[in-house]
């Protein structure tokens, strides 16, 4: 019996101490990474644009007011539709009417009494012809209608499609990686081997050229960006 325990006994410290070698042999090789980043990024351009825009009349006879503000407003869908601006893609966002004399902070005289402000919203695919249009502002304010900036100052340019370009834009960032990580591994006398972690990273909508106070959102081409992080195991 003394001969069998000893036997089971020296079976088991064997056992384990091969667990202990198996285990420091993969933690080892686990320690095996390189970890490297893919870059792709596309030159992508607008396909939705919206282009508030607000303008206020003032006077001190409300009926004077509201009467003006619909001559504008009036003045606005011609100016647009005059520019080839379909009519059902223009419409009312909001109407605003102010009396400055109910204002209980107010201070000082007052010029006019009633601000009537409205907004009216385009929303088209015609990206192009809407950056066109845009750029003859100049013939609404000859016309009187006084357009306030608190309407945006001027159209914001939209990309919807991200999901068309993800597929092929992750498929590159990952070859991208997969360049990086088999030099690494050629420099090191190593093979790059099965991937060990990945993590996709943000898609980010840049603007494509960066200039100071410039946002992505007021240039119609803008560029997409995706970086990818991928450990990849190095094989000897």
């Amino acid at each position: 019996m003394r001969v069998v325990a000893a036997l089971i006994v020296a079976a088991g410290v064997a056992a384990a101490g091969w667990f202990v070698g198996e285990g420091f042999r993969v933690g080892r090789q686990a320690d095996r990474l390189v970890s490297v980043k893919g870059i792709s990024e596309r030159e992508v351009k607008a396909d939705l644009v919206l282009w508030p825009l607000r303008f206020v009349a003032t006077g001190d006879e409300l009926a004077t007011v509201q009467a003006k503000s619909r001559a504008d407003a009036d003045a606005v869908r011609r100016f647009l539709t005059g520019a080839g601006v379909p009519g059902d893609a223009i419409e009312v966002q909001g109407i605003e009417v102010t009396d400055v004399l109910a204002n209980a902070y107010r201070s000082g005289p007052t010029d006019s009494r009633f601000i009537v402000a409205q907004t009216l919203m385009v929303r088209s695919t015609d990206v192009d012809r809407i950056a066109s249009v845009s750029q003859r502002l100049g013939e609404l304010v000859d016309a009187g209608v006084v357009l306030s900036s608190e309407g945006g100052g001027g159209p914001y340019y939209l990309f919807t499609k991200l999901n068309e370009v993800k597929p092929a834009m992750i498929a590159e960032a990952t070859k991208r990686a997969r360049e990086g990580a088999e030099q690494f591994a050629a420099d090191s006398g190593s093979r790059v081997g099965g991937i060990h972690r990945a993590n996709q990273g943000l898609f980010q909508i840049l603007a494509r050229d960066d200039t100071p106070g410039t946002t992505e959102q007021r240039q119609v081409a803008k560029t997409v960006r995706v970086v990818s992080t991928v450990d990849y195991l190095l094989v000897d």
